[in-house]
């Protein structure tokens, strides 16, 4: 048995425990300070002291401890008197205390009473004593006080003045509110472009941070050489361009080629999307565009950076919006800011669009956007770099092999290559494992192609059995004809929305097909049509994907290709007319009566052929079709080493 140290368990766990309390304290963000809100709470506070302070001056403070009753005057002067009349019989004097406050008259009686009597506001208190006879000796005994008026104390003075500052903090804020709106719509028009200053080596990109794009590079390094020095470029009469546009698939790394050029040469790069141009308003995003370009020139040399163009540089004049669309008032703006009446001088436009079909004749004129830069997706080599960049910081173990990886993965774009390297970390960390091995990575190549496996997703013993016998059509159908890409791996296990799926990958990369070719993929994808027919002798919904690939592939060898005799090498589809009306422009209406039904013929003779061709293979070869179908329902996995064994087995020739 394993022995453990308690003292070093428990010292772990403390140390575990401190660290996640730091992460914790470093992770916690500083809430912003509402100065409004703090002030407001002040307020109330103060409120509340004064308040109390208030209740406690009345109640505990000025509480007498006499007690006082109410009289009126005549009773007051007559008290007065008859107290000075018992005074003069006993011969003794008494003073009393009389004390004015404003309007009303205090009498001490005795030393637990207060007399208290209310005089008119304009008559003196010895004019109502005179009035009433009192006499001189009365009055000399009377020890008379007058209170003064109480000057403006703290008290008051806040419950004047704090309500008014309250308001007139409120007042304020409300005037900041409209003041920032009227500065945000006056600001309305700046570009919303964000700078990425040259010297910020976080953000700094460099060519050596993109792999792959050797072509793409060279073109782009020709900028950076102008950006860096200029002056021999002018010395001997030449103009750089002023646009570069970058074309390719999604993912191919336009926009981390175009930081690149701006980490190369080392001068402020400005980048936007083209749909920050346009706004509900007209003239918004013109006169962003002119912000745009004044910022730019004022930092020159400098390189802007517009990606997705097509959101803004799309053909005008096709009816949709009118002459005033606010998208074609923003195109304009850009052309005259590129290529206008005044010179354009160290300012370089790049642009990145996977959609350069659609954009202005314009735009794309010599002087503005006058060199293209293509970037394809990556070739095998080109993706094995790929691979190890996004490797830098990921534990790969010994069995990694990258080359593997990238053979088997044709057509993927560098962002797919990114999410393989990713999901394949993923997979690690949920397994446990502190290495990535070869196993994950080719897990990943799957769920990126195919999605997640559906494990939840259990099918009876019978659709187990029809997906087996479905995949494996697919597979001895592509084994046996002579253009179709060898298979990589067959499973019938769910992913995504496929119940079942066979892996067939090029050998080397392609980049033309023939017709052999998509005559060969055509009859491969019946495979699984043909088998559910041999095997059963009735279809199930299993090969509807498959149908759609089919007669995908026989359109475009009809209608794009010009692969057949009966209709000829026309070109039928035209790709201008869906520029402009959009991707469901109907072909029939641009071609006639005749000529349409010849392609629904030829599409249908093609589709008919493809399936004649995989129903002869299955069936001439139904016992390496059963074979291969009862592997699957053992291991519902076969990679291509283990289906190459039983091609062997059964006297097939191999591809290599």
């Amino acid at each position: 048995m394993t022995k453990f140290d308690l003292k070093e368990v428990k010292s772990s766990l403390k140390n575990n425990n401190n660290q996640k309390s730091n992460k914790n304290q470093k992770n916690k963000k500083k809430k912003p300070i509402n100065l409004f809100s703090q002030f407001l709470n002040i307020f109330v506070f103060i409120m509340l002291l004064v308040f109390a302070y208030s209740l406690f001056s009345n109640y505990f403070i000025q509480n007498k401890d006499r007690e006082e009753i109410k009289i009126s005057m005549s009773e007051l002067v007559k008290n007065i008197q008859n107290t000075a009349d018992a005074e003069s019989a006993s011969s003794s004097s008494l003073i009393r205390n009389i004390l004015i406050d404003g309007d009303k008259i205090y009498l001490e009686e005795g030393e637990s009473t207060m007399l208290v009597s209310l005089k008119e506001k304009n008559a003196t208190f010895l004019d109502i004593l005179k009035d009433y006879d009192v006499s001189s000796a009365t009055l000399e005994s009377l020890n008379i006080q007058v209170k003064e008026e109480n000057k403006i104390d703290f008290l008051t003075l806040a419950f004047i003045f704090l309500p008014i500052i309250f308001f007139g903090v409120i007042l304020w804020s409300l005037l900041r509110g409209v003041k920032g709106a009227n500065m945000n719509a006056l600001s309305f028009g700046n570009t919303k472009a964000k700078l990425i200053d040259p010297n910020d080596n976080k953000k700094k990109i460099t060519f050596k941070d993109v792999a792959g794009a050797k072509e793409a590079k060279e073109e782009l390094e020709e900028v950076v050489d102008f950006l860096k020095s200029p002056k021999k470029f002018l010395e001997i009469g030449a103009k750089i361009p002023k646009g570069l546009l970058l074309m390719g698939a999604p993912g191919t790394g336009k926009t981390l080629l175009a930081r690149a050029v701006a980490g190369e040469a080392g001068v402020p790069f400005y980048h936007l999307s083209g749909s920050e141009f346009v706004e509900m308003f007209v003239g918004v995003g013109a006169s962003r565009v002119r912000d745009l370009f004044k910022e730019a020139k004022r930092n020159s040399p400098a390189i802007i950076f517009i990606d997705e163009i097509d959101a803004v540089g799309r053909s005008r004049g096709v009816g949709l919006g009118g002459g005033n669309d606010e998208r074609e008032q923003t195109l304009n703006q850009i052309l005259v800011e590129m290529d206008g009446f005044e010179p354009n001088e160290k300012l370089i436009v790049i642009a990145a669009t996977n959609r350069p079909d659609v954009l202005d004749r314009a735009l794309l004129r010599p002087g503005r956007f006058d060199r293209r830069v293509t970037i394809d997706l990556p070739d095998r080599e080109s993706r094995e770099d790929i691979l190890q960049v996004h490797s830098k910081g990921k534990p790969l173990a010994e069995d990694v092999n990258l080359k593997v990886v990238a053979e088997r993965t044709p057509g993927f774009s560098g962002a797919d290559l990114a999410s393989i390297m990713n999901e394949a970390a993923i997979l690690a960390a949920r397994e446990g494992r502190k290495l990535i091995s070869q196993y994950d990575l080719i897990r990943s190549i799957e769920k990126v192609m195919l999605g997640p496996e559906r494990k939840t997703h259990i099918l009876s013993e019978k659709e187990k059995e029809k997906t087996a016998y479905h995949e494996a059509g697919h597979a001895l159908v592509a084994s046996m004809l002579p253009n179709a890409d060898p298979v990589h791996k067959i499973s019938i296990i769910s992913r995504g929305n496929a119940g079942g799926y066979t892996l067939k990958l090029p050998i080397d990369d392609k980049k033309l097909n023939t017709e052999k070719d998509f005559i060969d993929d055509i009859a491969m994808a019946f495979g699984g049509y043909a088998a559910e027919l041999e095997v059963y002798g009735n279809l199930s919904t299993g090969p509807s994907n498959d149908l759609q690939v089919i007669t995908s592939m026989a359109r475009d060898m009809v209608m794009k290709y010009g692969m057949t005799k009966k209709v000829g090498p026309v070109a039928i589809e035209n790709d201008e007319r869906k520029v402009v009306y959009g991707n469901f422009a109907d072909s029939k209406n641009i071609i006639g009566d005749n000529l349409a039904n010849a392609v629904d013929d030829e599409i249908k003779k093609i589709c008919e052929e493809g399936l004649e061709t995989a129903k002869k293979i299955v069936k001439e070869k139904r016992g390496v079709l059963d074979y291969i179908a009862k592997e699957l329902m053992e291991k519902e996995n076969l990679e291509r080493e283990e289906f190459e064994d039983i091609l062997i087995l059964h006297g097939i020739a191999v591809k290599k």
